[in-house]
């Protein structure tokens, strides 16, 4: 059975949820400048997974303990992996 969470992926290098298509189309919203992503499917399959426990809806980071506890308190709302499975590319900054 599919589900929508089985279409999200996250970003490798700042844990940001959101469906691989997203990623192609606007990159990430954290990272694009270093990943690049927009409108390249192997960066976004090389940068993304979709082996990730747990997600956290953030509204206000600069309020959020548990944007401090996962340490993603500077980063733009959004929906974020707790925890991620994978690492980038040698070849692609972090």
């Amino acid at each position: 059975m599919s589900t929508r969470r089985d279409k999200l992926r996250a970003c490798l290098r700042c844990q940001f949820v959101q469906s691989p298509k997203d990623f192609h189309l606007k990159g990430c919203p954290n990272c694009e400048p270093v990943l690049e992503m927009q409108g390249s499917q192997d960066r976004v399959a090389e940068c993304t997974t979709a082996n990730f426990d747990g997600m956290i809806a953030m509204l206000r980071p600069e309020d959020s303990w548990v944007a401090k506890w996962q340490r993603i308190e500077k980063r733009l709302p959004g929906l974020y992996a707790v925890k991620v499975v994978g690492r980038l590319p040698d070849n692609i900054e972090a």
